[in-house]
């Protein structure tokens, strides 16, 4: 596959796409490698040789691509990938989660960070009750330092459905997402300021139904922050 890691990100709110011009060769490429995983003849075993961590840790950094056609193949693969082979979930969770880890760290502009949210979507949804430890590590290293990301406002209806799944499973990481939202509150940004009371209110929402009554400890911080911003 084609090495297309670009030095700067797609803002959409002011670029078109560059698009591919070689997407018609790429796109047989992808038809192919998708309906060769769908065949249920080919043994896994087989499959595995090929489809290992490096090819994994290669294909999840195409997700840059500057194409959003390539990018929605590049998704339905590590999705059919994941729900096909059981052995490798641990690892495409790891892969992803050390490119977010990256992401946030370089405060890089990326263009595939819609697309791998909507997996991790699909994937929070399911996760089992009690939440993991790694799972709850998974939320607070990773999902709340995305909001600090500039482009958050072209992944964040994406970003809040994992939130979602994850408060609805455990309501008490409210409190560790309102900490987050304070501390990386974006002072300069109306519209992301926006974002970050609509996510507060929702979760203050959800806590007011639970037991849980560590919020008073944040209650006077939000409450001198949102003064700030009126």
């Amino acid at each position: 596959m084609l090495d297309n890691k670009k030095s700067t990100a797609v803002d959409p709110d002011e670029d078109e796409p560059q698009l591919e011009e070689a997407w018609p060769h790429l796109q047989l490429v992808y038809e192919l490698l998708l309906k060769f995983l769908m065949q249920p003849a080919l043994k896994p075993d087989l499959i595995l040789k090929f489809i290992n961590k490096s090819f994994l840790k290669n294909f999840i950094e195409l997700f840059d691509s500057e194409d959003p056609r390539e990018r929605d193949y590049l998704k339905a693969l590590l999705h059919r990938i994941y729900g096909k082979f059981m052995q490798l979930r641990q690892t495409i969770k790891e892969l992803v989660m050390n490119l977010l880890l990256r992401i946030i760290a370089d405060a890089e502009n990326y263009n595939g960070i819609t697309e791998l949210l909507e997996i991790l979507g699909s994937i929070t949804n399911g996760l089992s009750v009690p939440l993991k430890q790694e799972h709850q590590d998974f939320f607070r290293r990773v999902l709340i330092p995305l909001h600090k990301i500039k482009t958050l406002q072209t992944f964040n209806t994406q970003l809040q459905i994992c939130v979602k799944n994850y408060l609805e499973k455990q309501v008490n990481l409210g409190n560790d997402l309102i900490r987050g939202l304070l501390k990386f509150w974006p002072i300069t940004c109306p519209a992301k300021e926006v974002i970050f009371i609509t996510e507060i209110e929702e979760v203050l929402e959800l806590l007011k139904n639970s037991n849980e009554n560590k919020f008073a400890e944040l209650g006077t911080k939000l409450l001198n922050r949102l003064l700030l911003t009126a």
